[in-house]
């Protein structure tokens, strides 16, 4: 059997969990595990995230499989729903939307009794400058008010684009908006901080954080590590040697020869590629880990196979290489790419073989 493996550690995942109630710890976890759990896998990693409060979900597919495996905490719709006919299916469910503008309106009003009934609460969003979703200042205030007094009970919600930058000043632009506005409705909830914001401004913690990519154990931030966040990697990727080769100086590797070989090297053949989610196009040298020891990646990628270089590495068929993982992190092979983590993580494939560690 072909042998490309993923591996994800709930203990690990857990751990990570603890992190953000340390960092966070008077308000309430909306754990993000949209896209099957950034790759991990949904049904494993709830497993590992049951403490939480809530969960976060990018669209009601999402939400119903989380209902399907039991699990009865609020669910957010964090786009909100896209059609009418969703409304009657999130009451029945019990999952809250997000609303950001005049249709999802009209769609909740039309709704208004069952929805209030089920105890469930509105997230209304905020465009203070990521200029994706929400409404922006002056009309969500009168959108909130109008919905208090309506009877429904609102969570005021808003996305930093520029949470990981130390000094953009689109943060202080976004801030502000978000404490004019929950001012000027208040009383009422509010949530900002996603990954990289927890870290960086508790005082903007309030009543719901939305842990990402931290929960996954890598970094949101391009110049601060897993180590120095206290956050553990929770998925390792993994493939075997299959396949041994002596080249001498002058030979070529792969698809277009773009590797010559400077002098004689012994390759390792290995059972991953672009078709198991491993990235192709590397802009900087890449590399694997075997044991612990770091070694380069020679070539181009191809859909089922990579070439890594083994000079003085005993690595014979069938050993173990970690593509990404506790000894080569996701967010280096990720930087080497061009790429974040979270991108090599959410297109992960279904081929690989999925194990708990």
């Amino acid at each position: 059997m072909r042998q490309a493996t993923v591996y994800i550690d709930q203990q690990a995942l857990q751990y990570n969990l603890n992190r953000v109630k340390q960092l966070a710890p008077t308000a309430k976890i909306v754990s993000m595990v949209k896209a099957n759990a950034y790759g991990h896998g949904v049904k494993d990693c709830l497993a590992a995230l049951k403490d939480s409060d809530a969960f976060g979900v990018a669209c009601l597919e999402e939400a119903l499989e989380i209902r399907e495996l039991g699990y009865e905490q609020p669910i957010t719709l964090i786009e909100g729903i896209f059609s009418d006919d969703e409304m009657q299916i999130i009451i029945d469910k019990k999952i809250e939307c997000v609303v950001h503008h005049q249709q999802q309106l009209d769609w909740l009003r039309a709704h208004k009794d069952a929805y209030i009934a089920q105890g469930l609460k509105v997230w209304v969003k905020l465009n203070s400058g990521m200029n994706r979703l929400g409404f922006k200042v002056p009309e969500i205030i009168d959108v909130i008010n109008a919905l208090k007094a309506e009877g429904f009970t609102c969570v005021l919600a808003m996305h930093f684009a520029n949470a990981d930058a130390e000094n953009h000043p689109l943060n202080d632009q976004q801030r502000e908006q978000f404490l004019h506005v929950k001012e000027a409705c208040a009383p009422i909830m509010g949530s900002c901080c996603n990954s990289a914001a927890i870290f960086k401004w508790p005082e903007l913690n309030f009543d719901f954080v939305r842990p990402g990519i931290m929960l996954y154990g890598a970094t949101p931030f391009a110049d601060r590590s897993v180590e120095a966040l206290d956050l553990k990697p929770v998925m390792t990727f993994t493939a075997e040697v299959i396949a041994l080769n002596t080249i001498q100086a002058g030979e070529s590797v792969g698809y277009g020869s773009t590797f010559v070989a400077e002098q004689e090297m012994n390759l390792a053949i290995v059972s991953i590629g672009y078709g198991d989610g491993y990235p192709r196009a590397f802009p900087k040298q890449n590399y694997v880990s075997i044991h612990g020891q770091k070694t380069r990646v020679i070539g181009r990628v191809a859909m089922d196979m990579i070439a890594i270089d083994i000079t003085g590495i005993h690595a014979p068929i069938g050993t173990e290489v970690e593509l990404w993982g506790k000894d080569r992190l996701v967010d280096d092979v990720a930087e080497a790419n061009g790429t974040i983590g979270y991108e090599l993580l959410c297109r992960m494939s279904a081929r690989p073989v999925r194990k708990l560690a």
